[in-house]
């Protein structure tokens, strides 16, 4: 039996940098020195001790991360959060709950989503179907969505597992070569089963005049399997910013129907490439209703068996929660629904196939699970400046420490090794890929919020992986872990 293969050459992306710190901290921490540099140098001693306690907080304020961000950054988003709680920027309300609704089609969402419109594309495929075109008027993108079915790696063998993983890579590594993808977004959603399907087929196929015990037995397994089942959604999003599209829209035609064209054009190569090498048995780039049903069950889990046999139309208008308060720092409410977000952080030690598995197991009926991973294929030119900042950065530091007479400790060596194996692998022609995985757990408002974010940590490092809570910012958390529309995780660099 063959051993599975770890993946594992990753990296934390930090650019440029040296020893560790941007640019930007190390002209901070230097400049915060500059009264005791100065002091020393008019041998004013007491001036100097006096500083030096200063300069030593600034420093750890710009410096020292704490949970993910400096002290400094958590100040910053704090006063944000405060200062648009006060304005009262942070309470929404949907146009639908007060009667205020002009266009049906039309997104009304809150938050990092509120720059989301749709639109549907010209007929697309044998049988000119209309996939909705969504554009974000905050980012500057476009994208397109599409459900997949997969039948999940957990009875396959390890070279099966390695030729899926194979698969998914040259799908990334025709997106880089492209250069017009920015980002491809798969999510996994995870709800018990609610017996929607069951119940409908059995309300259309059952005879009313079938034997009494028959019904019966047919009831209880019924519910039994409705207890037990667990039903799993999946998602890939389509991401592809204004300034790659725009050229190529205008010979097209210009408009939203020739950037759907060349959106199409994607959509024809990703499927192919999901049917092929990724492994997927259905493909099925998502209309407008679906598209709204896809988004409303992501705030409401709930609604899930309601849409299935009552509304198979929903109009994007009423896609959207009804109401969101303000975003707790820990939590996001919405409607009668609450979540938790948190990232996942990549193990050092690398990880195989399926070992997000337990993240998307749900802890008790009820409770839904969902995992985002994101995409960013770089292009070759940013790939080959970042390699190249990185293997400088490696030999630099550890020349210094071995001038310095500091020990290069096995941690140091295996970062260099690292360094140099991502450095051959590109050379070889292999793509840079920058990945962020976000995960949530979604409960009815009544239940404790905070057990199943402790399950959902558990969960997280269970699976070999390290949990961080996305606090200040769980709304957009929630956004990029549950719905799909290609929101990404929070960025601070606002580089895209």
């Amino acid at each position: 039996m063959s051993t599975p293969v770890r993946y594992g050459s990753w990296s934390v992306d930090r650019g440029a940098t040296f020893g560790g710190l941007g640019v930007g901290t190390w002209v901070g921490a230097a400049a915060s020195g500059i009264p005791v540099f100065a002091a020393l140098g008019a041998q004013r001693w007491a001036l100097a001790a006096a500083w030096t306690p200063l300069w030593a907080a600034a420093v750890v304020l710009l410096a020292v991360p704490v949970r993910g961000r400096t002290p400094l950054r958590w100040t910053w988003d704090a006063g944000h959060r405060l200062i648009g709680s006060v304005l009262g920027w942070t309470s929404w309300q949907a146009r639908a709950a007060t009667g205020s609704v002009e266009d049906l089609e039309e997104a009304d969402l809150p938050g990092v989503l509120s720059g989301i419109r749709t639109h549907d594309g010209p007929p697309f495929g044998p049988l000119l179907a209309r996939p909705v075109v969504v554009s974000d008027d905050r980012e500057r993108t476009w994208a397109v969505v599409a459900r997949i079915a997969h039948p999940g790696i957990g009875l396959s063998e390890a070279g099966t597992r390695a030729r899926l993983g194979h698969g998914l890579a040259e799908l990334l590594e025709s997106a880089a070569t492209g250069e017009l993808v920015s980002s491809v977004v798969l999510q996994v959603r995870t709800v018990p089963d609610d017996g929607a399907e069951r119940t409908a087929w059995q309300v259309a196929n059952r005879r009313p005049d079938a034997p009494a015990l028959a019904q019966a037995v047919t009831d209880e397994l019924a519910e039994i399997m409705t207890a037990a089942g667990v039903r799993h959604e999946a998602f890939v999003t389509v991401v592809v910013p204004e300034r790659r599209v725009a050229r190529l829209a205008k010979e097209a035609g210009g408009g939203t129907d020739g950037r759907a064209r060349v959106l199409y054009g994607v959509m024809s190569e990703f499927e192919a490439r999901l049917l092929g090498g990724v492994g997927c048995t259905a493909v099925t780039w998502l209309d407008s209703p679906g598209l709204a049903a896809a988004v409303r069950t992501g705030f409401a889990p709930g609604d899930r068996a309601r849409l299935t046999t009552e509304e198979p139309g929903l109009p994007m208008a009423v896609a959207g929660p009804s109401s969101a308060p303000p975003p707790e720092r820990r939590h996001y409410e919405h409607d009668a629904w609450q979540s938790v977000t948190c990232t996942v952080l990549l193990p050092d030690k690398g990880a195989v196939m399926g070992a997000l598995a337990p993240v998307l197991v749900p802890t008790t009926a009820g409770e839904r699970r969902s995992v985002s991973v994101s995409f960013e294929p770089i292009s070759h030119t940013r790939a080959d400046r970042m390699i190249g900042g990185e293997s400088m950065n490696s030999e630099l530091t550890n020349e210094i420490r071995r001038r310095g007479g500091f020990r290069v400790r096995a941690v140091h060596r295996q970062e260099a090794a690292r360094v140099e194996g991502r450095d051959v692998r590109f050379a070889e022609g292999n793509a840079l890929v920058r990945v962020g995985v976000a995960a949530a757990v979604t409960v009815p408002g009544t239940w404790s919020i905070s057990d199943y974010g402790r399950r959902l940590e558990s969960s997280i490092t269970s699976s070999g992986f390290k949990p961080l809570r996305l606090d200040l910012a769980q709304d957009t958390g929630f956004a990029a872990a549950c719905v799909p529309l290609g929101v990404g995780l929070p960025r601070r660099r606002g580089v895209r």
